[in-house]
């Protein structure tokens, strides 16, 4: 004998005598004795494991269910980012086209023109303005009653008869 009171006889793999007729999960499908369990009352029992799914079932979530979302979410954002690059790239095609342009003499010229005013000798700038909108909307009283009727009866003119 060994200083540990074991014996130094190797057992035989597989099964023992010992667990003839037991489950092959052994403490796991055996009964709890009534002291030893968490909850004594069936009710208290079902609301505990209620409590475990709900605590499963946010696990599951934050494990599977939220990744999966915010992956399309990515996709998504991806797909319009890559919109928006396509809409800047573009505008810079046609910005770098624009300044090939003014490179050129006549597009000095142009911009001179349209930018500053320019014009060539000999040549007479007018710059003609739209009239600005009238108002409409006049108080009520005796001068102003006037004009609203001019105004409406300008906006829509009475059919002219043959």
């Amino acid at each position: 004998m060994s200083a540990k009171g074991t014996s130094t006889i190797e057992r035989p793999e597989g099964r023992r005598a010992s667990d003839h007729g037991r489950s092959r999960l052994g403490d796991v499908t055996r009964p709890i004795h009534v002291d030893r369990r968490i909850t004594t009352q069936r009710r208290s029992t079902i609301l505990l494991a209620v409590v475990a799914l709900a605590i499963a079932g946010a696990l599951a979530a934050a494990l599977f269910v939220l990744p999966v979302q915010t992956y399309f979410a990515q996709d998504e954002r991806l797909e319009q980012r890559e919109e928006q690059l396509a809409q800047l790239e573009q505008v810079n095609a046609d910005l770098r086209a624009e300044v090939e342009r003014l490179r050129t003499d006549d597009g000095v010229r142009e911009a001179a023109r349209e930018e500053l005013g320019m014009v060539r000798e000999g040549e007479l700038r007018q710059s003609i303005l739209d009239l600005p909108a009238v108002p409409t909307d006049l108080p009520v009283g005796w001068p102003y009653s006037l004009v609203t009727g001019i105004a409406e009866v300008r906006r829509n003119p009475p059919p002219t008869q043959p």
